[in-house]
């Protein structure tokens, strides 16, 4: 394991932090998006569509308010904005539900010749941008997606009067496919999409308003088009919408009544789309900027960069060939900030796991919830990178799926350990893998054990750890946790000294039939090796009991259950170390790779590792077993299997090692557009990267804050402010040579603050006003101070006792 070793030095006042001129984050390039006609590959793969959008998933712009999500190419001849909804589902590949293209926008334009052109996505405002000059005339368009309007937005604006002539039409796709109804129509300067999807009764309606300044707009209800003409400027609003809500019923009725079939979007939609125009685009920007910024605006970081002149395309090959690049490195966790600011609002559905696009009539995967690691992934990085709002949509989400999720778990019981079925009682909950909008699975056991319920519920204990919000806690968290405890419980079957959850599978993960014959001495059963106590059920049985008790300390809560799960802890025996020095999948394997994919893209009993406790600096040897295991497994694998290998590195305070990760999901499983691939494209590698920069520059999960845990060489020199610390303490840092030379902490909700590294009890700590504050320890290498909430408290190294170390 590495360790590296750093300097604390003396640091006044907050104006002590290096002052740089705000960075503009954008993607750009100095071309359209290609436009290779029809642009379909054939493929067998049961990841990707049986047609494959390459122009699409490589090279647009997403944009997105969570609720939907519009893709712009940029073209100049005929414009293509793409636009998704995640509320509106068909069969999807799986047959209960999948994520669907809503909408194709064209305008064309037939300019041909253009020259001068640039277009980009500017992170920092969430605004695309296409300029270029045709026939003397510099033609600009703005596009973005706003949440407090739920509106797309362009605009478009020309450098002489009257030079805008254009026509709108739009496109309902994959009708031929039959799984969905769908007429167009045109009445003066709207164009309205509409029908329905009879699988969940599911009303859809989409409108395209064409507001011209000059000019004259005429409609045309033949071809239901609308032709723009000499206008000076024009506003395109872009509103979709269904009858879907997110109910209990959405998941426990059977698919015809999911929905109301009497109910039609078409009054909210022409509300919002006329809301949106009386504000006109101006108030419309201002608004979304002001919302967007206040979320993206939270988090700097400097990773020793400099920004670069280079388009993105280029950028990223130079990268692929090896021309280190620190700018690529933290433009791409911004782009991840901004894409989970963009797939997941207060209101919305949560992030999918495409987060909130599709071209396709099936998505990949059923563009799906998926439980055995890709939804928590999305999440990582929310409450680190101070974006707890994001998160909000999973509660709501978590909320209206709970009361399936019960009947699942009673379900579960009355299959594997009926004589602990509590027949109108609290059986509590469970959830299975290929969850959607309208569909929430059991674990049945075979594909992924049980332990994705674990693997959620951390989701909802980090969510109070970090945020401190105590109704959270006491309506959601701790009653979330308490009842997966109760099923759990019930889930574990005796096995000589030990409680084993049976069955019990490690996602995804296969076994040769010689492989199961040899270990099992029995023909192999079915596709995924079925076994009692995996690790990753092990371990998340074990995060969930160890949570529950921690919330239950937070409430003062006494109950003799808690007492059970106690005394149950104590015999999951859920880490084993074999001959190898791994990391033990299977309590059945002795070398490495006995059972299952040596090189498999899943690392799941390291889950108690990250996003879990269990395995932690107190274990030495089960922290080093899980490095070795990690040098097993190996980095060639998919996008997502990268960004958990990232944060795992991070935790074992790895930090060159969870860089190289970094490196290779740049240059093996990232795109043009800085969108990363299974493949295909899944948003979750752009998030799980993003949580796994933070966690190499902040960790908190042991209890105490650790300030540049896992830095690597090539982040020598940077700084951060306003990354996430559980407590609710917002952290910032400058540093050079790889020591820290100013920390501030500020102190969102008031109470304890504790920073672990040795040597740091020499230090002194002042509030925002410089008076001292007092402090305790643990011996040298932990201090502990009472805080206020909202003040800042700056750390400075004492003038007696010299400058401590902080260990990495």
């Amino acid at each position: 394991m590495i360790k590296q070793i750093t300097a604390l030095v003396l640091i006044l006042m907050w104006p002590a932090f290096a002052v740089a001129s705000p960075k503009v984050y954008e993607i750009w390039e100095p071309e359209p998006a290609p436009n290779n006609g029809s642009n379909w590959e054939s493929t067998k793969s049961d990841a990707k569509p049986k047609s494959y959008d390459k122009d699409w998933e490589q090279w647009s712009y997403p944009l997105g308010n969570g609720y939907a999500g519009a893709c712009v190419f940029g073209r100049t001849d005929t414009e293509r904005i793409q636009i998704t909804d995640k509320t509106l589902h068909n069969k999807g590949i799986y047959g209960n539900g999948g994520l669907t293209n809503f909408a194709e926008v064209y305008l064309d334009f037939n300019h041909k010749a253009a020259q001068n052109y640039r277009r980009s996505l500017n992170l920092s405002e969430a605004i695309a941008h296409v300029s270029y000059k045709q026939g003397g005339v510099t033609y600009k368009r703005e596009y973005f997606a706003s949440y407090p309007d739920n509106m797309i937005v362009v605009r478009l604006t020309a450098d002489q009067k009257g030079a805008l002539t254009f026509t709108v039409r739009a496109e309902i796709p994959y009708l031929e496919a039959k799984d969905r109804t769908g007429t167009i129509a045109v009445e003066k300067n709207v164009l309205t999409l509409k029908g329905t999807v009879p699988m969940f009764s599911c009303n859809y309606e989409g409108q395209i308003k064409v507001l011209n300044e000059g000019g004259s707009v005429s409609a045309n209800a033949g071809n239901a088009t609308i032709k723009v003409d000499k206008a000076d400027a024009v506003t395109l609003l872009i509103a979709t919408g269904t009858n879907y809500r997110l109910s209990p019923e959405t998941f426990q009725n059977p698919a015809e009544k999911k929905l109301d079939p009497k109910q039609f979007p078409h009054d909210e939609v022409s509300s919002r789309t006329a809301a949106a125009q009386s504000l006109g685009y101006a108030s419309l920007k201002e608004r979304h900027l002001k919302d967007y910024q206040n979320l993206f605006g939270r988090v700097t970081v400097n990773l020793n960069s400099t920004p670069s002149a280079d388009p993105t395309h280029l950028l990223l090959e130079k990268y692929k060939k090896g021309e280190a690049n620190t700018w690529l490195e933290e433009l791409m966790f911004q782009h991840g900030r901004y894409l989970l600011i963009a797939s997941s609002r207060e209101k919305s559905l949560p992030a999918n796991l495409q987060g909130a696009w599709s071209a396709y009539q099936n998505t990949p995967w059923s563009g799906g919830f998926w439980h055995n690691i890709n939804v928590q992934m999305n999440y990582w990085g929310a409450m680190s990178t101070n974006l707890p709002e994001c998160f909000e949509a999973y509660t709501a989400f978590f909320k209206a799926y709970l009361p399936v999720a019960r009947q699942h778990a009673a379900d579960y019981v009355r299959k594997n350990n009926p004589e602990k079925l509590s027949e109108g009682g609290d059986n509590g909950w469970i959830i299975g893998t290929g969850a959607n909008a309208y569909h929430i699975p059991g674990a049945s056991g075979g594909h992924s054990g049980p332990g994705t319920g674990g693997f959620t519920a951390k989701l909802l204990v980090d969510y109070f750890l970090f945020t401190q919000d105590r109704k959270f806690l006491e309506e959601i968290a701790y009653p979330a946790l308490l009842s997966l405890s109760q099923f759990y419980s019930k889930a574990l079957v005796p096995h000589g000294e030990f409680l084993l959850v049976e069955p019990s599978s490690s996602p995804e993960q296969s076994a040769t039939p010689e492989q199961v014959e040899r270990i099992t001495g029995h023909p192999a059963k079915g596709k995924y090796y079925a076994t009692a106590g995996c690790t990753f059920d092990q371990g998340f049985v074990w995060e969930t009991f160890s949570d529950t008790l921690v919330l239950a300390k937070a409430l003062g809560k006494s109950d003799p259950f808690l007492e059970t799960i106690r005394e149950q802890m104590g015999r999951l025996d859920p880490i084993q170390i074999g001959a190898d020095g791994q990391i033990k999948e299977y309590r059945e394997e002795t070398h490495y790779s006995d059972i299952g994919d040596p090189k498999h893209r899943h690392i799941s009993h390291l889950c108690p590792l990250f996003p879990g406790t269990l395995i932690n600096p107190t274990h030495p040897d089960w922290m080093q077993a899980a490095s070795k295991t990690l040098d097993l497994r190996g980095i060639k694998t998919t996008g997502w299997a990268l960004a958990h290998r990232m944060n795992t590195r991070a935790r074992l305070g790895e930090g060159d090692k969870a860089h190289e990760v970094y490196q290779e999901l740049l240059r093996m499983r990232t795109l043009p557009n800085l969108w990363t691939v299974h493949p295909p494209f899944q948003i979750d590698a752009n998030l799980g990267s993003m949580a796994g920069v933070a966690e190499m520059l902040l960790q908190s999960h042991e209890g105490a804050i650790k300030i540049l845990p896992a830095l690597p060489k090539a982040w020598k020199t940077g700084s951060f402010q306003g990354l996430v610390a559980r407590g609710n303490f917002v952290v910032s840092c400058d540093w050079s040579e790889g020591k820290p030379t100013t920390v501030s902490i500020q102190s969102k909700s008031g109470g304890k603050c504790r920073i672990a590294s040795p040597g740091i009890g020499s230090v002194t700590v002042k509030d925002g006003k410089g008076n001292p504050v007092k402090t305790t320890g643990e011996g040298n290498d932990l201090i502990q101070f009472e805080t206020t909430a909202r003040e800042t408290y700056v750390i400075q190294k004492s003038p007696v006792t010299g400058t401590p170390t902080l260990n990495q």
